[in-house]
């Protein structure tokens, strides 16, 4: 069964999950060919870091690797490969999907593994029952289990019970710049084990998705990326050039009428900033649930004009302590333009509960006013 959802995005394109397909086959990893100077560079044999190096030897605890572009991508996928896995839905009927995922947490007793909500959401569907499998990169099938998801951030986390596996290292998605090479990994169409490069093409895109299995819509303020992606790379990492997790692959764009493409480059990825700290609440918490920012207005969807039109303010709530009223047009939320109410929810979604947050806002009378906000906590989509 292959699924890629329509979603919602702010341009004349298609966006759609990138869900995945059952297909038979073996594994194959996309060739990528460079041209450009040779380098010196010294890895570091603990972290794998790669250090530019001016000398004919390399310090102690420290190995001398020669480099070109395609070689650092090499050098790149063999450090992440180990912790990234494909994640198997199948259902009695025999239809099933696949989509990939990241380990992310591994001890002695188990191990945890993050993905796209949406590669699980079949599994809420009543009238079939469904097995829930991991499968390493060496191959080895796992049962795994359902630890929590996150519909509004369209993450799940998932378990296993094998322990002492590699872990993908965490990078940091604020630091990212357009231009910077990145590389996708993840089983598109069922291949296990495919990679991909490209760069990152823009940040802080405003993406909405739709659930099959309930109302509730996840916001992404995402980073976009022409590294192809397809449909089965869900949940999969997003790697700067070191190898570091900066982003969970979760929707491509396609031509408009197109319910289902490949990749026209144009990926969008979860900051990884933004998941962990879902991430962790759906681990550590009594419930494995997660909570998400409130600023507590409901925006006015009927509003044509420039901005976020605020239809009703919640007493007691973050905007109405910060003295916001109702009717107020939001038009940046910390500098960044709001042109209409989803761009506003995506990035008001991008914060922590208890974060503090500027609100420029033009007031009924015509007046501009900027209010300082700290936002308030509810329980998510879980």
């Amino acid at each position: 069964m292959r699924r890629l959802r329509d979603l919602n995005t702010f341009s004349k394109i298609a966006i759609g999950f990138i869900g995945g397909a059952v297909l038979a086959g073996g594994v194959a990893t996309a060739a990528v060919s460079f041209s450009g100077n040779i380098v010196n560079a010294c890895a570091d044999k603990k972290t794998g870091a790669l250090y530019a190096s001016t000398a004919t030897s390399c310090p102690s605890g420290r190995s001398a690797v020669t480099l070109g572009i395609g070689s650092t991508i090499k050098f790149t996928v063999q450090k992440v490969q180990p912790s990234v896995v494909t994640v198997n839905v199948k259902a009695s009927d025999g239809s099933g999907d696949t989509g990939s995922g990241s380990i992310i947490k591994s001890d002695a007793s188990g191990s945890y593994v993050v993905t796209n909500n949406h590669v699980i959401d079949a599994m809420t569907v009543a009238g079939n029952t469904y097995s829930l499998s991991i499968t390493l990169n060496d191959g080895t099938i796992i049962p795994a289990t359902v630890v929590g998801r996150d519909i509004s951030y369209d993450l799940a986390v998932l378990h296993i019970n094998t322990g002492n596996l590699p872990v993908i290292p965490i990078g940091d998605s604020s630091k990212l710049s357009i231009g910077d090479p990145v590389i996708a990994f993840g089983s598109p169409l069922g291949l296990n084990g495919t990679v991909t490069s490209g760069i990152v093409s823009s940040l802080n895109r405003p993406v909405t998705t739709q659930s099959s299995s309930a109302a509730a819509q996840s916001y992404v303020d995402a980073i976009q990326t022409d590294a192809p992606i397809n449909p089965g790379n869900s949940g999969g990492p997003l790697t700067d050039s070191q190898g570091n997790m900066v982003g969970i692959d979760s929707a491509i764009a396609s031509l408009g009428g197109q319910s289902t493409s490949g990749s026209i480059g144009l990926g969008f990825a979860i900051p990884i900033n933004e998941a962990q700290r879902t991430i962790n609440e759906i681990i550590t918490s009594p419930g494995h649930t997660s909570t998400r920012p409130l600023l507590g207005v409901s925006f006015d969807n009927s509003y044509t004009g420039v901005g976020a039109k605020i239809l009703q303010v919640t007493a007691g709530g973050a905007a109405s302590n910060a003295g916001i009223p109702v009717g107020a047009v939001v038009t940046k939320i910390s500098g960044t333009r709001t042109p209409d109410s989803q761009t506003a929810i995506v990035k008001i979604r991008s914060y922590a509960p208890g974060s503090t947050v500027t609100i420029t806002c033009t007031l009924p009378d015509g007046s501009t006013s900027v209010y300082t906000v700290t936002l308030g906590s509810a329980p998510s989509n879980n």
